[in-house]
């Protein structure tokens, strides 16, 4: 029986299409699935977790960090994914075990739809994992892997985040608009810049024992 599972935190994603994601505000199938074809034909997404509190069964996960890369050969809904997933090295061997188990999917809940998609899955690597913030500015570093920054999008009252609303996002339903300044990927799941990203503080996900 599979373990019941919450996370709590900060998150951030960007990609190299050229603004905004089409798989994110395009068109869906019947089983809701984004068809949009990237503006350059294919997907590379690296996303970075900092978990600020979770457990997973007895295991706490607080202040641990993960990372994924992510590249699709086309519209994120046609699958064949290609998926790679970096574990914080400061986090404990139960801690890693914990972590895996959720962002790979086989935990169940939000993050098992996208194992669905996948085609590849890389072997999953233990790594040094940064991630800062500061004010509408988030970035993140995996040395070796990826370097990422996005300032969010001003908002009309010129300092807080231009934010979508009930999206269909596997993180959250609000995310807040991001532009990527600098930001490269060189994984073997994704490689080369970024142009614009998202990002959502306070996020939580959680799968409950059936």
């Amino acid at each position: 029986m599979a373990e019941s599972w919450t996370i709590k935190g900060e998150y951030l994603e960007n990609c190299n299409c050229e603004f905004l994601c089409p798989c994110l505000l395009g068109p869906r199938n019947a089983r809701g699935a984004p068809i949009a074809r990237p503006t350059e034909g294919h997907c590379d997404v690296p996303l970075v977790f900092q978990v600020r509190d979770g457990t997973f069964g007895a295991v706490g996960l607080a202040d641990t960090h993960v990372g994924m890369s992510i590249y699709t050969p086309g519209p994120m809904g046609d699958g064949n994914w290609t998926v790679g997933l970096y574990l914080d090295e400061r986090a404990t061997p139960d801690q890693r075990a914990a972590l895996e188990s959720i962002f790979s999917g086989q935990a169940g809940g939000p993050l098992a739809r996208l194992a669905a998609l996948t085609g590849t899955r890389l072997p999953t690597r233990v790594v040094p994992i940064t991630f800062g913030k500061e004010g509408r500015r988030r970035w993140a570093s995996i040395p070796g892997v990826l370097d990422v920054e996005i300032e969010g999008i001003e908002g009309r009252d010129g300092k807080s985040e231009t934010w979508l609303d009930n999206v269909r996002h596997f993180v959250s339903g609000r995310l807040a608009a991001a532009t990527t300044p600098a930001a490269t990927a060189t994984t073997p799941a994704s490689s080369g810049a970024a142009r614009n990203g998202v990002h959502h503080r306070d996020c939580g996900e959680r799968r409950r024992r059936p």
